[in-house]
Parts: structure tokens; C-alpha cells; sequence
């Protein structure tokens, strides 16, 4: 299949804002792949190589200016095997031979097809077919029910491969898919709730509120002596956590898989900052002077049983069994006072929040429904628009990604802190589209520099440092909530404000 029919439908998807006409769109085009292109196709089309980091950064991206190719000629085949040789390529001249091995690549596409591939690269390939909708259009094209598809996904920790499994032996081939201890499980999710009254379960029964650690998600299988610990994106960090395999090598059990975090602690055992937690990942837990500590709050297997179908009730039971020491602080309750008692304790320990999870819910994965919820405070600061990127498909024509910066308390220009373009309503974007060509002071690339008068209040989770901006720090998960009209650049946050989130 041409590259270019991919595009096409890729944009397609993009320009409704209709589920059900991203979902048959997809499927028509799925229905239309040889065998061998579905996973490669479907990765993309969710947002990401199937070869997932290849090793191009931003710099090599933005710096590669080529002329697009009149026709479209590019594979399917021809985009997996160039992007195989960009991951293949290491060791001395490796940057350099991947600039041009890119280069190449571009050559050969025409102008759509770059911006595609630029996107993909990026990791900036937001056209609505998120793995919810690629899961929906892929069950569609192979004739075969949802829940099939999300299950064997699940299991297989991997969507795209699970895709080529469905189109080529159906609900037959997907049904043989399960667990396998030592395989990374794709992980439930938790949606945001606003409050706990929001979070507990509708029906009234008990909820199961946990800390919310500020850590790294981590999956820990054991089948014997083989132990393997996964990050929440499926990477092996086994080698990383030395220590963390030892401990399950202890657990009284023979196979076990556990859902849990990596937090870093301080000296007077209070959490750290997430990327602190980050940055000693390699570093031993359980030693002597060790900044690391392993929290479980699950358990999908135990000792030959499969426990992802039994309600979290019974899955909670088999974690205490085997590894009470090292879970998750909890409160089991249905009453709305005691869960905010228990989520002030924990913001009060120096932890995000909580997470309600209700007692008779089985394991989803990736799934951001009602089960789970996690309610924690809202952040907000008032920042100065400094510039915007032009938006793609959907939002093409429309300035969406916003360049945010903080207010310099010595009153030099205010300090780049970040970007976003989550939270813009198509209404905003038009407002804001115009008020920001209105203050135009030039253009680099895709990006439109503005005088810097505009200030939007930012929700955001935190602060993290950051080599990237010149004022170190930069922003965790920021979204728009709205424009302060009522407000100058005079007013706006300081980036003293922003390092006092770390």
C-alpha cells in the first residue's frame, strides 16, 4: 500500500470530530492492508513507529528543510524498512547517518507525506485515532467483538501486533492470546475525578482509596527465578532495578505479576519529585542509604491463577498475601468523610492525591473509565502567550500550540516555560487565532512570535527541571483553562513561581 493512502485517511480521521466516522474510516483502510503492513500502519495511525524511539530528536527533525517529491511513491514496506535502518543506526557517525538516512526519506515523500512522517517522528501525530479508536476500527475490519480485541491487546501489551493477529485469523487467533508471566500486560488507567464525592462508586458500595504516588510505573513479573520489571510503555528496566527483582525473588509465591510504582524517598522518608524518582532510577533499592522504595497496589497473577477477570476485592486479598509489606497505603470505605480524611493525610505525607478504585472491578487495561479515579489538586498559573504553532488536520488554519512563558522578576522578557495545546475549544481556537495574528512580530517555521501581551490561566500537575528552557523548569501536563483578559503581562506568574512547584 502507498504511504499516501495512509495520509489520506489520516487526515480523514482528523477532520470530524465523529467517533464512528474515525472508526469506519480506519477499518475501510485496514481492510484494504497486506498482512505484513497492519502493524506497521496501525502503530502509526496511534501515534507512534512501530519501532517506537529511533533515535531522532527534535534538533534533527526541525533542522532537515528538503523539497517534497511531485508524486506519491513511498511504501508502506518503504517507510518500516527506512525507519528499521534509523533504529540500526548507532555508534560513531551514527547522528550523522541518521540526519541522512532521514533526509532520503523525506526526498522521496510528497509535502503531506512529510508533514506525517515529521509528526510521527515527533511523536506530535495527533489525529484522533488514539489506540481506543485504532481498537474499535481494527474489531470492525477483522469482523471480530471489542471486548476480543482490547483483551488480547491487554495481554499482548501491544496493540499493533495484536492488529495483524485479528486480520489474519480472527477471533480464533485473538482468543489464543493470554497471559503470560514474563510478557508486559498493558496497564489499567485511572481517570481524572474532580472530587472525591465525584470518584466513589455510583452504586453506593466500598471504594478502595489509595495514595497516588508521584512515581514511575512499574510492572513486576516473576515466573520462578526469572524475574522482569516493565515501565508503564512496556520497557525492560529489569537490569535498572536490581534490587526491586530481588525483593520479588523473596516473595513467598512461585509466579507472581504486580502492579505498583518506584518513588524516590528523602531523607526523612518523604516522597521526591517525580523526576528525582526519574533520575536515580538506576539506582539499588533496599540498600543501605537507598533513595528508591517499591509500592504495589495489584496483583494479576499469583502461583498459576490469573486474576484479571476477579474483582479488585479478591485481587487486593492475593496482593496482601504475598507482598503486604511493600502496598500501596489504602482505606476501604464508602463513606465521603473518611475517604477526604484519607486524601488530606495523603497530600498532607507529600503524595499527588488519591486514587478511588471501586472494590468489584475487574482489571481493564488502558482503559480510563469509572472503575479507577484519581482526584488530586489542581494547579494553575497565569502565563504570557510568547508564540503558537500552526495546528494539523483538524486544526489546520487554526494557531493551537502555545509557547508559554513565566514573568522575570528583574524585568528582562518573560522565560519560556513550556508548551500546550490541550484544553482549546474550537471556539477559543478561532479567538485566539486571531488575537495572536493580530500581535504578530515574525515567523519561524510553523511558529508565529507575538508580542508577549496576552496571559492564559494554566492548569497543570507540577513542575519538572528542564535543560530545554532557559529558566530550567518546565511544566508537567499544562492545559488551558482560559484567557485573562483581566490581566497584563505585568501580572502574570514569576518563574520563581513555576521552580517552587518542584
Amino acid at each position: 500500500m502507498l504511504l499516501s493512502e495512509v495520509v489520506a485517511t489520516s487526515a480523514a480521521v482528523t477532520s470530524t470530530a465523529s467517533r464512528s466516522a474515525k472508526v469506519a474510516a480506519l477499518a475501510d483502510l485496514l481492510r484494504r492492508l497486506a498482512p505484513d503492513e497492519a502493524e506497521v500502519v496501525v502503530a502509526a495511525l496511534a501515534g507512534e513507529a512501530r519501532q517506537g524511539r529511533i533515535g531522532v530528536g527534535w534538533a534533527t527533525v526541525r533542522a532537515l528543510d528538503v523539497p517534497a517529491a511531485a508524486e506519491a511513491s513511498l511504501t508502506v514496506a518503504n517507510l518500516d524498512q527506512a525507519l528499521d535502518d534509523l533504529a540500526a543506526t548507532v555508534g560513531t557517525g551514527s547522528q550523522a547517518a541518521r540526519a541522512s538516512g532521514l533526509d532520503r526519506l523525506l526526498r522521496a515523500a510528497t509535502a503531506d507525506e512529510q508533514v506525517f512522517l515529521r509528526r510521527l517522528l515527533l511523536g506530535e501525530l495527533r489525529q484522533g485515532a488514539l489506540e481506543g479508536v485504532a481498537a474499535d476500527a481494527v474489531a470492525r475490519a477483522a469482523g471480530v467483538p471489542l471486548a476480543l480485541v482490547r483483551r488480547a491487546a491487554m495481554l499482548a501489551g501491544d496493540l499493533p501486533s495484536v492488529a495483524a493477529t485479528a486480520l489474519a485469523g480472527g477471533a480464533e487467533a485473538l482468543a489464543g492470546i493470554g497471559l503470560e508471566v514474563g510478557r508486559f500486560v498493558q496497564p489499567m488507567l485511572a481517570a481524572p475525578g474532580d472530587a472525591i464525592t465525584d470518584a466513589l462508586p455510583a452504586h453506593g458500595g466500598p471504594a478502595s482509596v489509595e495514595q497516588k504516588l508521584d512515581g514511575a510505573r512499574l510492572q513486576a513479573h516473576r515466573s520462578g527465578a526469572l524475574v522482569r520489571l516493565f515501565t508503564r510503555n512496556g520497557n525492560d528496566v529489569t537490569s535498572r532495578l536490581t534490587a526491586v527483582a530481588d525483593l520479588l525473588l523473596a516473595l513467598p509465591c512461585t509466579s507472581v505479576v504486580l502492579d505498583g510504582e518506584v518513588i524516590g524517598l528523602a531523607e526523612d522518608e518523604r516522597p521526591d519529585r517525580f523526576q528525582d524518582t526519574m533520575s536515580r532510577f538506576g539506582r539499588h533499592v533496599g540498600e543501605h542509604g537507598a533513595t528508591l522504595a517499591v509500592r504495589f497496589f495489584d496483583c494479576l497473577h499469583l502461583d498459576g491463577d490469573d486474576l484479571l477477570d476477579e474483582p479488585l476485592s479478591i485481587r487486593s486479598e492475593a496482593l496482601e498475601r504475598v507482598a503486604g509489606a511493600w502496598r500501596v497505603p489504602l482505606v476501604r470505605t464508602a463513606e465521603r468523610a473518611e475517604a477526604e480524611a484519607f486524601l488530606a493525610a495523603s497530600l498532607a505525607a507529600g503524595h499527588e492525591g488519591v486514587v478511588v478504585k471501586d472494590v468489584a472491578s475487574t482489571y481493564e487495561a488502558g482503559r480510563r473509565g469509572g472503575a479507577w479515579r484519581k482526584v488530586k489538586p489542581v494547579r494553575t498559573l497565569d502565563l504570557v502567550v510568547l508564540a503558537a504553532e500552526w495546528g494539523s488536520g483538524r486544526r489546520r488554519g487554526w494557531l493551537s500550540n502555545l509557547h508559554l512563558g513565566a514573568r522575570d522578576p528583574e524585568g528582562g522578557p518573560p522565560i519560556m516555560v513550556g508548551k500546550t495545546f490541550k484544553g482549546l475549544t474550537d471556539q477559543l481556537l478561532r479567538w485566539q487565532t486571531d488575537a495572536l495574528l493580530e500581535r504578530e512580530v515574525r515567523r519561524e517555521g510553523l511558529t508565529v512570535v507575538v508580542e508577549p501581551e496576552l496571559v492564559v490561566e494554566i492548569a497543570l500537575d507540577g513542575a519538572q527541571r528542564s535543560t530545554r528552557y532557559p529558566g530550567g523548569v518546565a511544566l508537567r501536563f499544562a492545559r488551558v483553562r482560559r484567557y485573562r483578559d483581566d490581566k497584563g503581562p505585568a501580572d502574570a506568574d514569576t518563574i520563581d513561581a513555576v521552580r517552587a512547584l518542584l
